[in-house]
């Protein structure tokens, strides 16, 4: 399972579509451990782009602060599962929380 993190300053960007880069964490759930991280440069922003590029990268899981519907729906129809209203936290830290069902997730961030 891989688990993409939007970064800004090495935490979680608050809106992925204008993060640095993403964190892509390859994670083992059934031993609920982190197994490998690759940072990824984001590819310039264009809407709808994002959710196929991640998938060809093997993400599984996107986790953000927020995200627009339109944004969630392509994640979707590309197999990824969205969480949002995560807080500015280290991706080792979101991911880990995450594994172990402890991810404190609040309102989306994102009115569009």
């Amino acid at each position: 399972m891989k688990i993409a993190i939007p970064l800004a300053n090495g935490k979680l960007s608050m809106h992925f579509g204008h993060c640095e880069k993403f964190a892509l964490l390859e994670v083992d759930p059934e031993f609920k451990r982190i197994l490998n991280r690759e940072d990824l440069i984001a590819p310039p922003h264009e809407p709808g782009m994002l959710p196929p590029w991640l998938a060809d990268r093997g993400a599984n899981v996107i986790i953000a602060g927020g995200m627009g519907q339109r944004a969630q729906a392509l994640f979707a129809q590309e197999g990824i599962q969205v969480i949002v209203g995560a807080t500015a936290e280290p991706p080792e830290r979101i991911a880990a929380a995450y594994l172990a069902g402890t991810l404190q997730s609040g309102a989306n961030l994102c009115d569009h």
